[in-house]
C-alpha cells in the first residue's frame, strides 16, 4: 500500500512535469531556435500513425484480455505504453521547433474541430498518469486495482488515440510548412 501511494506520487509528478512542459511549449514560453530540420515537419503524420496503431493495439489488448491471454494482453498494452511514449517524445520535440497551427475561423469542420479538440487535450492531460498506474497495479499482479483503474483508463486512452487521428485529418491541411 505504501508503494502504491508512492508510485501515485511519482506518477502524478511525471504528469504535471509533462503537462507543464507541453503548456510552455504551446505558448511558446521557451525560447526556440530560428531553423529546425524539416524531418521534424513529419512529425505530425508520424504521430497520427502511431494514435492509430495504439488505437488498435487497446483493441486487441481487450480482446485478449477477454479471451484470458493475459501474456497477450500484458505484451499488447506494454507496446502501446511504448508506442504512447515515443508519441509523447515527438509531439514535444514537434512543438518546441514548429511554429504553432490554428484552424481557420472560416474552415470547414470548425465546428467539429474545436470541441473535439478540446476533448482531446483535456483527457490526453489527466491520461497520462491513470495509464501509469492501470501499469503499475497491472505489472505488480494487482489485479483487483488493475481493473478498477483500467476500467476508466481504458475507454479514455482508447478516444485520446482516435481523436488524436482525427485532429490530425483535421489541421494537417493547414500546416504551414
Amino acid at each position: 500500500m505504501k508503494n502504491d501511494k508512492l508510485f501515485f506520487r511519482i506518477a502524478l509528478a511525471i504528469s504535471v512535469v509533462v503537462f507543464l512542459l507541453v503548456a510552455a511549449l504551446n505558448k511558446k514560453l521557451i525560447p526556440v531556435p530560428d531553423t529546425y530540420p524539416t524531418i521534424i515537419n513529419a512529425f505530425p503524420m508520424f504521430n497520427a500513425i502511431i494514435n492509430g496503431t495504439c488505437f488498435v493495439l487497446l483493441l486487441l489488448s481487450f480482446w485478449a484480455i477477454k479471451k484470458k491471454q493475459i501474456l497477450l494482453h500484458k505484451r499488447l498494452n506494454l507496446t502501446t505504453f511504448l508506442l504512447s511514449s515515443l508519441f509523447l517524445i515527438l509531439y514535444v520535440v514537434y512543438h518546441y521547433f514548429a511554429p504553432e497551427t490554428k484552424y481557420p475561423i472560416d474552415a470547414p469542420y470548425r465546428s467539429f474541430y474545436i470541441p473535439l479538440l478540446i476533448s482531446h487535450i483535456i483527457l490526453a492531460a489527466i491520461i497520462l498518469p491513470m495509464i501509469l498506474m492501470s501499469l503499475y497495479f497491472g505489472l505488480n499482479n494487482k489485479i483487483e486495482m488493475h481493473k478498477k483503474w483500467t476500467r476508466f483508463t481504458w475507454p479514455i486512452w482508447l478516444y485520446v488515440t482516435l481523436t488524436g487521428v482525427l485532429v490530425y485529418v483535421l489541421i494537417s491541411p493547414f500546416y504551414q510548412h
